[in-house]
């Protein structure tokens, strides 16, 4: 059938359902409230529609996910810790975002040049805040926009603190050349990742974009965890090699700065 035949075909009744069954999980999770934190079966089933054994057989996948947990006195569902932490990366994004937007501020007042936010998603970053340079010549970075970890700086700041596993899953999804500096070999990544961990930074020399520069520093949370990368850009032509090394200090320290504001508290050496 051709591509385009094919793509106009309805979905099997078999997709349709395993759709359906999400969008009731979905409304059944969001039954819960701070007025009614435990709810029955009984109940579930009547709010959404469902037979009882539907709703059973959802809750039942449900608490094997950890999404909920069932009371064993009342037999009453109530939501599970997978959805706390699920919870709580939001909260990190949420109040990364608020506590930076001041030092970012000053950081580009210092530099004139674009800073902005970002946080690792899986194999790539999302930008969740930024402050364009007010020259005519700069980076964007709006937000929402992804970029692969692996060869922007934010991405690099952030995968040189994830565990081995983590960065190993970004090298078996692929380190694909967006221009001719991006690192694509396995040994090559994790030697950058080292030498991040060694200066306290990460700089990007075109490696995801032909003309632009980057230097990115790690913020921690009040755990100690890298959760998030702030990143100083511009283009070649004035973020020369020198004024890498003099911006790199006032990076460093902002990224020190929010994470004090986040709760970290740096360990004294021993």
């Amino acid at each position: 059938m051709p591509p385009l035949q094919n793509a106009l075909k309805p979905r099997s009744s078999h997709s349709t359902g395993r759709l359906s069954s999400v969008a009731t999980a979905m409304r059944l999770l969001k039954a819960f409230s701070e007025h009614e934190v435990e709810i029955g079966i009984s109940d579930l089933a009547k709010r959404l529609g469902v037979a009882k054994s539907t709703a059973h057989r959802l809750a039942v996948t449900l608490v094997t996910e950890s999404m909920l947990e069932q009371n064993p006195e009342s037999g009453k569902y109530r939501l599970g810790i997978a959805l706390f932490r699920l919870g709580a990366l939001v909260r990190h994004r949420m109040d990364v975002s608020i506590e930076a937007r001041h030092l970012l501020r000053e950081l580009r007042e210092k530099a004139n040049e674009t800073v902005h936010l970002a946080v690792l998603d899986g194999s790539e970053i999302m930008y969740v805040y930024n402050l364009e340079s007010t020259q005519a010549i700069r980076m964007r970075s709006d937000i929402g926009v992804r970029k692969p970890a692996y060869c922007t700086a934010e991405g690099q700041a952030m995968l040189a603190y994830q565990p081995a596993e983590g960065v190993e899953r970004v090298i078996r999804a692929g380190l694909l050349p967006r221009t001719p500096q991006t690192i694509t070999d396995p040994a090559a990544l994790r030697k950058a990742l080292e030498l991040v961990r060694q200066r306290g930074c990460a700089i990007e020399d075109e490696e995801s974009e032909i003309g632009m520069r980057c230097i990115a520093a790690p913020i921690r949370d009040d755990s100690g965890e890298v959760i998030a990368a702030i990143g100083l850009a511009g283009p070649v032509s004035r973020l020369s090699k020198k004024a890498l090394a003099a911006f790199i200090p006032h990076v460093i320290e902002t990224a020190a700065a929010i994470s004090a504001r986040l709760g970290f508290r740096t360990r004294a050496a021993g």
